[in-house]
């Protein structure tokens, strides 16, 4: 399996699917737009973006566990997760690994020795527990989460309301003001006022809690936009879309999947958001100026007064 660092590859899955010669690319280059708050004219550039890929362990035929993953050293991979998880108890288990693309991912078929196998089937266990890269209770790629796409305009958001979110969450956030160590998400209105703050040792968890906040709360999804405090994984784009959301905005930058899942599902996607600026990787005619300004579709560097 080669490894290649960056390319100018649309966002697709990031791999070329030949089993025999598979290249898999550990990082894209994508436009982005920088907004720096308070300066009219944005910042246009390319940015590198890390691949993000459902990676489905299968023993014996059977599978396991849907890991998301960056695609490097999967034979290391594979033995590392398979000996920390209780699959083996020695390397010495595995006979061999076999690394197999699939339209939605990697298979990563994985030969144990005739007693490993029946100690696993005898043991065998869905991976329902985890706050971190493993796909809650999913154990092969055909049951991945697929959001609709929602008809109909999604909102505009103004840099100004991106920032005065921002400046409150800091304050909002008191659990990690204690212990600096938990994940936030957030919802706040178009205006930029801060609604709902929601904490979590578990970013998907924390993004749960909100969502599960204003379902009760009876919240329109079209009322306002999601702040994570993490980076904006594939699996954050996904649950603001089955909520109905069409805003992320996220403190780090996007994988490479969160960003091809954004742009077909047209979410405006705005990350490495900072006190000063913010980056945006879609819907940048959908995130207003200051002063009533606003980007044309035509030209990132193009504005119109509203």
């Amino acid at each position: 399996m080669k490894r290649m660092l960056h390319s100018n590859a649309s966002a697709r899955m990031p791999m070329l699917l030949n089993e025999d010669n598979l290249q898999i690319l550990e990082a894209v280059d994508a436009p982005a737009t920088v907004l720096r708050f308070g300066i009219v004219d944005p910042d246009c550039s390319i940015r590198a973006i890390p691949s993000e890929v459902p990676v489905n362990f299968v023993y014996g035929g059977i599978p396991f566990a849907v890991m998301i993953a960056t695609p490097s050293d999967l034979d290391d991979f594979a033995v590392g997760f398979s000996l920390t998880e209780g699959v083996i108890q020695a390397p010495g288990d595995i006979r061999g690994t076999r690394i197999v693309p699939d339209e939605r991912g990697l298979r990563v078929a994985i030969d144990l020795t005739p007693n490993g196998l029946h100690e696993h089937l005898a043991h065998r266990r869905v991976l329902s527990w985890r706050t971190g890269c493993g796909l809650c209770g999913i154990d092969d790629l055909d049951a991945l989460p697929q959001a609709r796409f929602r008809n109909g305009p999604a909102p505009r958001v103004s840099p100004g309301a991106i920032r005065a979110t921002l400046r409150a969450l800091d304050r909002e956030q008191l659990l990690n003001e204690r212990t600096r160590t938990v994940y936030g998400a957030a919802w706040a209105d178009t205006n930029g006022t801060l609604v709902c703050v929601r904490e979590h040792v578990g970013r998907h968890n924390a993004l749960d809690n909100l969502i599960g906040t204003l379902c009760r709360r009876g919240t329109k999804h079209d009322s306002g936009f999601v702040i994570a405090t993490s980076r904006s994984s594939f699996e954050l784009v996904e649950k603001v879309a089955v909520f109905g959301a069409r805003t992320l905005v996220a403190i780090s930058a996007p994988t490479l999947l969160a960003l091809e899942r954004a742009r077909h599902l047209d979410m405006s996607l705005v990350a490495i958001a900072r006190h000063n600026s913010v980056t945006v990787f879609h819907g940048r005619e959908r995130i207003l100026g200051e002063d009533g300004w606003a980007w044309t579709s035509r030209s990132s560097s193009e504005w119109r007064i509203r």
